[in-house]
């Protein structure tokens, strides 16, 4: 992966937070997606949320699969820890960097092909084991880096680039962690930035596992009629000479402030999503309703966003597993390898 560094020029008067960085300290290699991407507005955020929360990004560790959304690692808290590891395989990787050392905080980047499709069953142990970390799912239903084709997330009549419609179901993966026993779940949109930071602070702070749901519009691959996730490809006025894809600069796109209970944005194609922000007197504690909410929204062909469930009474995987407070990277050879007789007691517990 090839990254390209930031100019380390910066404006003398950038706050400082109550460690003493500034937020140009949380970004990092400057971003090769699309321009007008969605999943940058996800990482301004993330730099926002960490910088906010006094985190000091030695004490981080990014983790990521295949896609473009797991690229994103290498652009914000260049000082973190990190690992790109095989397409759909970062939440066990996370698992056993985690129970190593339970001392730093993970944060878990992932999109809708690499936690939907291949990686849904570990996703699905993760949730299970409740691992304590941020679990981002950029969700755009395409596969962006092979050309666009439908994920996993894609909605029934959706059509692609080339117009064919999607006929199969889409997995939604907060009704997904809901059934699966998550202890935190949340759905926001990239552009909706004042949303979009508070769930992810929320999230950083939760002991357990925190799914974040995202839908971040593709500006390539999802850009025509038809999509439900994106934004159109303009074709006026273009001439085609051969075959090529061209990426417009976009503007991004943010949600209009209103007091409304239903925020409607519109689309550069002039399609609108409808996102619905949970209710005043919604109980976010109850995971039956949660749900209800979820599906009473999706029969509304409306997108659920906030903060739709939490459990702080869940253990995580460490209180699950018993093992000690201190994380096991800084014990010493002797307290990891006890020695044969430590073996053979602990072996007569299962005879």
């Amino acid at each position: 992966m090839t990254s390209i560094a930031k100019p380390p020029v910066r404006h003398p008067g950038l706050r400082k937070n109550a460690i003493g960085f500034t937020q140009r300290d949380y970004e990092g290699a400057m971003s090769t997606l699309c321009a007008g991407c969605g999943h940058d507005s996800v990482t301004a955020a993330l730099v926002q949320a960490c910088w906010e929360l006094d985190l000091p990004p030695h004490r981080a560790a990014k983790m990521s699969g295949i896609g473009c959304s797991s690229k994103t690692t290498a652009y914000f808290m260049k000082q973190s820890h990190g690992f790109n590891s095989v397409h759909g395989r970062m939440p066990s990787v996370t698992s056993g960097a985690n129970a190593a050392n339970r001392g730093l905080t993970y944060i878990g980047i992932s999109g809708d092909g690499d936690s939907l499709s291949i990686g849904l069953g570990q996703l699905c142990h993760a949730i299970r084991r409740n691992v304590r970390m941020l679990y981002v799912i950029d969700n755009n239903g395409v596969y962006g880096l092979t050309k666009g084709q439908f994920s996993a997330s894609a909605d029934i009549g959706s059509t692609s680039k080339k117009g064919e419609a999607n006929v199969q179901p889409p997995i939604d993966p907060v009704l997904l962690a809901l059934t699966l026993g998550v202890t935190f779940v949340a759905r926001s949109f990239s552009g909706d930035k004042a949303q979009l930071i508070p769930i992810l602070k929320a999230g950083l702070s939760h002991n357990g596992l925190a799914l974040v749901d995202i839908i971040s519009p593709c500006v390539t691959f999802n850009d025509h009629d038809g999509s439900t996730k994106s934004y159109k490809f303009t074709r006026e006025h273009d001439v085609e000479i051969s075959t090529a894809d061209f990426v417009p600069l976009r503007h991004e796109i943010r949600a209009p402030e209103t007091d409304s209970a239903v925020n409607v944005v519109t689309m550069h194609d002039g399609s609108v999503v409808r996102f619905r922000k949970t209710h005043e007197g919604y109980n976010p504690t109850d995971r039956e309703s949660a749900y209800a909410h979820v599906r009473a929204c999706q029969q509304r062909h409306e997108v659920a966003t906030g903060l739709l469930f939490i459990d702080e009474s869940g253990s995580d995987m460490h209180a699950v597993s018993r093992t000690v407070p201190t994380p096991l990277v800084d014990l010493t050879h002797h307290e990891l390898c006890p020695g044969n007789a430590a073996l053979q007691s602990l072996m007569e517990k299962y005879r």
